[in-house]
């Protein structure tokens, strides 16, 4: 059964350009499925139901329908909503050689040549002089970063600065930029008094290949999990005595350690008082985290066909070959033995392939929400995946089939037999 199809996946990540809209989409997706959003500084409903609750750029939701003890395990799907871009500096607006200019910086890790010469609108919060706070999108590509012509870099590509060679050309004279944003979202300029704003790549999504068996798409890391994680918790059977969670955190790729990264309290403090609100205890919640699970689900680097060698050469990761079992000895991966059981034994419940992959040890590996939250909750964690090409590029690349191979191992994890 079909819980995930590549083309709904195109669709999610058009609608998300940046965490907030991630949140608001998987908010839309829940709320059609029976779930009810909750406030933070509200109390919360003592019965069982179906539950989320939004931070920011993050968002925690539950079902604890089935659950018969305060005690019961946690099930959890972590992963996280932001992807590295270029984000517009608090003072943005420049003049040179009578030009509009938008200055940007990059957020996280980007692959910088890939963002030139694109057709890049912007998206993100403003937080107005009243309190509230709106999204914000430019669908129309108003921002373009130029590539320095051959002829004047002695015919090589030029190493990029990101001070100096990452500004956005948006008018031919100069102006408000701001203004232009806040006109989007139906506002003045003046009203503004906070922005988070980035700016995004307006190719929309796209099945590729002989048979529409790629998927491109901006934002793949890590919005297919984003996707995968809420088709899910959606999809899956309420096993008695588990409740299963989803856990998607912003600023994983710059750290986490801000108020809704997944080095702070916002995950323990839900579980708590998803414990409290059934009745229990502080106790009943460290009985209860000591029997969970949390799958942390990022993506996984696919083996490239140009570049082969620097992949671990017994690890060979496939397009099209199912979830990614990731693991590290020097804990960059979360995964150890038994958490690798309870993956390899979801993956067997739902029928799909299990790749296994390790970094090559002469090289620097990247990490994931995995570690930092099994150190802040004490919960048992493995990190997975789906194999992917180009990550962190302007666009990147996977195989259309892994999109519901990898939902339904998580749907399985989420409800064990």
């Amino acid at each position: 059964m079909t819980i995930a199809s590549a083309a709904d996946l195109c669709s999610f990540v058009d609608r998300s350009p940046t965490p907030f809209h991630v949140c608001e989409t998987v908010g839309a997706e829940l709320e059609a499925g029976g779930y009810r959003r909750l406030r933070e500084h509200s109390a919360w409903p003592t019965e069982p139901g179906r539950y989320y609750v939004v931070r920011g750029g993050s968002l925690v939701a539950w079902s604890s329908e089935s659950s018969t003890a305060p005690t019961d395990a946690f099930r959890v799907v972590g992963g996280h909503t932001d992807s590295p871009n270029l984000r517009l500096k608090q003072h943005h607006d420049r003049s040179p050689e009578s030009l509009g200019i938008v200055a940007l910086e990059p957020y996280g890790g980007p692959i910088l040549q890939t963002w030139l010469d694109r057709d890049l609108g912007v998206a993100g919060r403003l937080s107005l002089r009243d309190g509230s706070n709106v999204l914000v999108r430019v669908d129309e590509p108003v921002l373009r970063v130029p590539q320095l012509a051959i002829h004047l870099s002695d015919r090589k590509a030029v190493d990029l600065d990101p001070q100096r060679h990452l500004d956005g050309l948006w008018s031919t004279r100069a102006g408000s930029f701001l203004d232009l944003v806040a006109a989007a979202a139906g506002l003045a300029a003046a009203d503004v008094l906070g922005f988070e704003v980035m700016a995004f790549d307006t190719q929309p999504s796209a099945l590729v290949g002989r048979d529409g068996e790629l998927v491109s798409a901006p934002r793949l890391d890590n919005q297919v999990t984003c996707f995968a994680g809420t088709r899910a918790l959606l999809a899956a059977d309420r096993a008695p005595g588990i409740r299963p969670v989803l856990a998607l955190f912003d600023h994983e790729e710059v750290g986490s350690i801000s108020e809704r990264g997944a080095q702070s309290d916002l995950l323990a403090t839900v579980l708590e008082r998803i414990v409290i609100a059934a009745g229990g205890s502080r106790d009943d919640y460290h009985r209860a985290v000591s029997a969970s699970v949390a799958a942390s689900g990022d993506m996984a680097h696919a083996t490239h066909p140009n570049h082969a060698e620097r992949h671990e050469p017994l690890h060979h990761i496939a397009i099209g070959g199912g979830p990614v079992l990731k693991l590290h000895p020097n804990l960059r991966y979360a995964s150890d033995a038994p958490g690798t059981a309870h993956f390899a034994r979801a993956c067997e419940q739902a029928g799909v392939p299990l790749q296994r992959y390790e970094h090559r040890a002469d090289l620097p590996c990247g990490s994931t929400i995995g570690p930092l939250s099994a150190a802040r909750t004490g919960m048992l964690t493995v990190d997975v995946g789906a194999p992917q090409l180009a990550m962190h590029s302007v666009r990147e690349t996977m195989g259309a089939a892994d999109v519901d191979a990898y939902a339904r191992a998580l749907s399985a994890f989420l409800s064990p037999l």
